[in-house]
C-alpha cells in the first residue's frame, strides 16, 4: 500500500503534474470469490435473494446511466441540485482537508463540491474508493488533470470490507452518495455506519445522500418505468451470473418486480420465476429448483424521514448538522459531525 501524502495548503502547487495514486486491495479472484459465495447463499436462502452490488457489469453500468435519466427516475438529479446548490456551504461547514467518496464512480456530482472546495484552500486531497480498478483509474486520472495540484488517491476495495486501508491524519469528510445507505437493511446499515464512525476522528464529517418517503406510486415508478429499462437493468445480474458462473438463466423465465413495503418503508426489486424450471450454475455444481411464482429479491432501497434517520446518526456517534433537500423535497444530504 502506498503511504497517503499529506501536504499542507501552502504545498498544493508544488504537487501540480503529480502522478495520482492508485491503491489496490480487491482483485480479480477476490471479486469471483466474494461472487460464487454470494451466489450460493443467496439462491440456497429461503426465500432466494442475490446482492445489488452483482448488477453492474459493462451492461448493468450502461443500463443504469440510461436509467439516471429517465423522466420517473428522479433520485439522480435531485441529489446534483442539492449538490450544486449548497456546495459552498457544505464546504465552509466541514472545512475538510481530505474528502473521501465511497462508491464514486465517476465522481459526476461530486465536482460541484470539490469546484467549491478548490476554491477553498484547506482542502488538497480527494480519495476515491470503488469496486472496478479500471474504471477508478480513468476517474483519478481525469480528475486529476480537472484540478491540477490536488492530490488524487483512489482505492480499489469494498466498502464492506476494506475501508480501514483509506487513507488517514488530517480534516475529513466522508461521502456516501447516490442513496446507496438505503441499499443496506437496518442491522447491515448499522454495521457500515459504525465501521465509518470508527475510522474517523472528532471533528471529522460523514455526509449522506438518503431518499425520501413520498408518494408510493411515484416512487415505484421510478424503480419500474414504462421503458423497461430498469426491467433489464434487474434482469442483468442473471447475466452476470450465466456469464461468470457459467450458469443457464433463461432471462425470459422471469420477470421484473418493484414494490414498495409499506412497513419497512423500502422499495423492493425481485424477479419472478413465470414458470416452473431448474437453473444449473456449472461453476457452483449447483441446481436450483424455481417455481412458478416464486420471488427473488435483488434489491432493497429504504426511503428515510428526518426524524427518524438523524436519531439513527445520534445512536452511532454522529451529531447532524445539515439537512438540504432538493426544492421538491424528494431527496436529502445529511452532514454529520463525528462526536
Amino acid at each position: 500500500m502506498n503511504q497517503p501524502t499529506n501536504p499542507t495548503p501552502n504545498d498544493r502547487r508544488h504537487h501540480d503534474g503529480q502522478t495520482p495514486i492508485v491503491d489496490v486491495h480487491l482483485g480479480t479472484d477476490d471479486i469471483d470469490k466474494a461472487l460464487r459465495m454470494d451466489v450460493e447463499v443467496g439462491l440456497l436462502a429461503t426465500p432466494k435473494e442475490l446482492p445489488p452490488k452483482w448488477f453492474y457489469d459493462e451492461r448493468g453500468s450502461e443500463l443504469f446511466d440510461e436509467i439516471t435519466r429517465l423522466d420517473e427516475y428522479y433520485p439522480t438529479e435531485a441529489e446534483r441540485e442539492i449538490l450544486v446548490e449548497h456546495a459552498a456551504r457544505i464546504i465552509t461547514t466541514t472545512d475538510a482537508e481530505t474528502i473521501i467518496e465511497l462508491g464514486s464512480g465517476t465522481s459526476d456530482k461530486t465536482k460541484a463540491l470539490l469546484d467549491a472546495a478548490w476554491a477553498n484552500t484547506t482542502m488538497h486531497r480527494f480519495v476515491p474508493f470503488d469496486v472496478s480498478e479500471e474504471f477508478l483509474r480513468a476517474s483519478v486520472d481525469e480528475l486529476a488533470d480537472r484540478y491540477p495540484g490536488l492530490v488524487v488517491h483512489g482505492v480499489v476495495g469494498d466498502f464492506d470490507h476494506h475501508l480501514p486501508y483509506l487513507p488517514t491524519g488530517d480534516r475529513q469528510l466522508l461521502m456516501l452518495l447516490g442513496g446507496t445507505i438505503g441499499n443496506y437493511q437496518p442491522a447491515e446499515r448499522r454495521v457500515l455506519l459504525s465501521t465509518i464512525v470508527g475510522r474517523q476522528r472528532t471533528g471529522d464529517h460523514v455526509l449522506l445522500g438518503v431518499d425520501l418517503v413520498k408518494d408510493v406510486d411515484r416512487l415505484e415508478r421510478a424503480y419500474d418505468d414504462a421503458a423497461g429499462v430498469t426491467a433489464a437493468f434487474n434482469k442483468n445480474v442473471l447475466n452476470v451470473v450465466n456469464h461468470r458462473l457459467d450458469a443457464d438463466f433463461d432471462l425470459d423465465g422471469f420477470e421484473h418486480v418493484a414494490r414498495f413495503d409499506r412497513e419497512q418503508e423500502w422499495i423492493e426489486m425481485l424477479l419472478r420465476s413465470t414458470v416452473d424450471q431448474q437453473v444449473r450454475v456449472e461453476a457452483l455444481e449447483l441446481d436450483v429448483s424455481f417455481a412458478a411464482g416464486e420471488l427473488m429479491r435483488t434489491e432493497v432501497s429504504a426511503k428515510f424521514r428526518r426524524e427518524r434517520f438523524e436519531a439513527e446518526l445520534q445512536a452511532l456517534g454522529l451529531e447532524p448538522m445539515l439537512w438540504l433537500t432538493d426544492l421538491a423535497g424528494d431527496f436529502a444530504v445529511s452532514v454529520s459531525r463525528v462526536r
